[in-house]
Formats: C-alpha cells, sequence, structure tokens
C-alpha cells in the first residue's frame, strides 16, 4: 500500500516543465470561470490531455448545465512555493469564480516544514477570496515512511488550512485508485487516462456542493 500510494504522490514531481498548460474550455466573455491550480496530478502527465480530470471536468459541467469555463494552470513538478508565486498574475488575467488548488504533494516529498505548508495554502486560499474565487483546497498524503509524526501532520496541513478559512477540502483524491497497480503507467507513478474518470468523480462531490446552482 505504501508503495502505491508513494507512487501516486511521486507523481507530483515527475516533471519540471514550467509553463502554464492552457485552457480545458472557454473562459472567454461573460461564462465563470474554474482555475485549477495544481501539479502533474492535474496536468495529465503522460496522457492525453483532453482525457485528464480537468478535461473531463470541463465536459461534465457542460453536460449538467453548468456555463463555467475550465482554465488548467497546472504545471507538473509544481509546489506550494510556486503556484503561490504564480497565482496573482492567473487571477488577474483569469477573474475566476473558484479555484481548485491541488499542491503539496512535492512539498511533502521534499520535507517542507509543515508550519510552511498550511502558511503557503493559507495564503493561496486566501489570495483566491481577495480576488472574489471561492477557493477549494485538495487533500494530499504522503507515506508513513516519511515518519508517523510527519506523515500524520502532512495531511492534518491541509484540513487545518481548509478549516481555518472555512474553505471546502477534496479528500485525497487518489484513494480509490491507489492500491490498484493497473491505474498507473507504465512507470508505475502517473494515473493512467482510464483513472481519470474516477479522480473526477473523487472530486466532483466537493465541487458541486461548492458551485451555485446551474
Amino acid at each position: 500500500m505504501l508503495r502505491l500510494v508513494l507512487a501516486a504522490v511521486l507523481a507530483c514531481a515527475a516533471c519540471l516543465a514550467r509553463a502554464e498548460t492552457g485552457t480545458a474550455g472557454d473562459s472567454a466573455g461573460s461564462a465563470p470561470t474554474i482555475l485549477v491550480l495544481g501539479d502533474s496530478l492535474s496536468a495529465a502527465y503522460g496522457i492525453p490531455a483532453e482525457r485528464g480530470w480537468v478535461a473531463l471536468l470541463q465536459e461534465r459541467l457542460r453536460d449538467r448545465g453548468y456555463p463555467h469555463g475550465v482554465v488548467n494552470a497546472s504545471v507538473s513538478g509544481e509546489t506550494t512555493a510556486g503556484g503561490l508565486a504564480r497565482l496573482p498574475a492567473l487571477l488577474d488575467r483569469h477573474q475566476p469564480q473558484m479555484v481548485l488548488i491541488e499542491l503539496g504533494g512535492n512539498d511533502g516529498l521534499r520535507g517542507l516544514p509543515l508550519d510552511k505548508l498550511e502558511d503557503n495554502l493559507r495564503r493561496a486560499a486566501t489570495l483566491s477570496r481577495d480576488a472574489g474565487a471561492t477557493p477549494v483546497l485538495f487533500e494530499m498524503r504522503i507515506p508513513s515512511n516519511y515518519g508517523p509524526v510527519y506523515s500524520h501532520g502532512f495531511q492534518q496541513a491541509f484540513s487545518s488550512a481548509a478549516e481555518a478559512l472555512d474553505a471546502p477540502l477534496v479528500p485525497f483524491f487518489l484513494a480509490g485508485i491507489a492500491l490498484d497497480p493497473d491505474a498507473f503507467l507504465d512507470d508505475g507513478i502517473h494515473p493512467n487516462a482510464g483513472s481519470q474518470p474516477k479522480m473526477l468523480d473523487a472530486v466532483w462531490p466537493t465541487l458541486e456542493a461548492a458551485l451555485p446552482a446551474p
């Protein structure tokens, strides 16, 4: 189990590309925008972008009558500090209604102090809220071989940040696939295309509850 969970978390660090990945939908005009600020788990690493969970989110929104366009600003290898640095320009450019903050895995792999991790998450959520957007945090996990104190504290950093800001929190969205080796690419690290709908299904209940009725 630990190997598979670690493989899932390592997905965040596998690529060091530093460019914005573009959009999964049209956010032009008056349509509200959902901005996804993530790492390789949201950047569709190793699979066609249109099969990633973010692109599937755009399809689901349209199918269920939501007018939102989805902007995928996820970058493989991203950290909370990197996302925080990019966020002000993204908020100014896209003026989103909602910001999905799927970051933190790389911070754990690098042993970032937990207070700094939580502070970065809070700052990203606060910047989003100050810009008029609803922040949604994504819980991440780190294997217990990082030590029980750090592993538990790492997970708690996400819930603590969400509770402090009264922000929605998506439970660990790889939980449903972490034990299945067939859910990953040949590298054993990145979720494959077949896993992306399950990832979206894990995100959707929290996201739907935070969205205005279509």
